[in-house]
């Protein structure tokens, strides 16, 4: 009674406000993909690389929530990078930003 009491405010609020969920499926299913390659970072080799496969999916996960093909985006940010996009305008690189052709 004691965890209810405490949380009571947080575990309600879904029912004033429409934009909450009343479950957190969806974050289940987003993050369920990196679960299952959870095993594949044991072989990153090191903490960086395992840094780098973390920024990874998560480029590929935010490009999937707002409906932005992965490859194509790694591939234009990639390009875009190499032909030297100036770091003032890096928010123009960000998947929610990506221009689909």
């Amino acid at each position: 009674m004691g965890y209810i009491a405490k949380y009571w405010d947080g575990l309600k609020l879904f029912l004033t406000d429409g934009r909450i969920e009343i479950d957190n499926n969806s974050v289940e299913r987003t993050i369920r993909a990196i679960a299952l390659n959870r095993k594949n970072a044991l072989f990153a080799g090191h903490d960086a690389g395992a840094e780098n496969w973390a920024t990874i999916a998560s480029l590929i996960e935010t490009c999937k929530l707002n409906a932005v093909d992965p490859q194509v985006y790694l591939t234009r940010t990639l390009s875009a990078i190499v032909r030297g996009h100036k770091q003032s305008q890096i928010d123009d690189l960000l998947p929610w930003n990506h221009q689909a052709a």
